[in-house]
C-alpha cells in the first residue's frame, strides 16, 4: 500500500498577465476580450469529480477525513492536484494534463479571480468537511 503524504500548503497559481490593449480600442472588443475564459499554459482549471476516483486500480482516499469521492481536480500547467471537501489537497503525479483534459466533457465557463476564491465558491475550502454533495 502506498501512502500519499498530506500536503497542507495551497499550490501557488500565478495570475496570468493580461495583454494591454491600445488606447482607443473599441469598448465592445475590450469587453469580448475580458470575458474570454483563461487559456494557455498559465491558466488554472478546475473540474468537479463527484464519483470515486481510482488511480492504478486503487481508489483515492483523503488522508485527512477518509473521504472516497466528491473531489475537485485542479490543473495548472502539467500538474494536477486533488482537493477534498475538508480542504485537504495534494499533488497527484498519477494524473497527467492529458488525463485531466479527457475528463472535461463540457466546461462550465465559470471564472474565479483566484484559486482560493474558487475553492470557497465550490465548497472545497473546508466548509462542507465530512459531507458528500450529490
Amino acid at each position: 500500500m502506498t501512502l500519499v503524504p498530506r500536503i497542507t500548503h495551497r499550490p501557488a497559481a500565478p495570475t496570468p498577465a493580461l495583454p494591454v490593449l491600445p488606447v482607443g480600442t473599441d469598448p465592445l472588443l475590450q469587453f469580448e476580450y475580458e470575458t474570454q475564459p483563461p487559456s494557455g499554459p498559465g491558466a488554472t482549471r478546475c473540474l468537479s469529480h463527484p464519483r470515486t476516483l481510482a488511480l492504478g486500480g486503487i481508489p483515492v482516499m483523503c488522508t485527512g477525513c477518509r473521504a472516497r469521492r466528491d473531489w475537485l481536480l485542479i490543473n495548472h500547467g502539467r500538474n494536477v492536484w486533488i482537493v477534498c471537501r475538508c480542504s485537504n489537497q495534494w499533488l497527484e503525479p498519477e494524473i497527467s494534463r492529458a488525463d485531466f483534459d479527457a475528463l472535461i466533457a463540457i466546461p462550465d465557463g465559470t471564472t474565479y479571480p483566484s484559486v482560493e476564491q474558487g475553492l470557497a465558491a465550490l465548497g472545497f475550502d473546508g466548509t462542507f468537511a465530512g459531507t458528500y454533495l450529490d
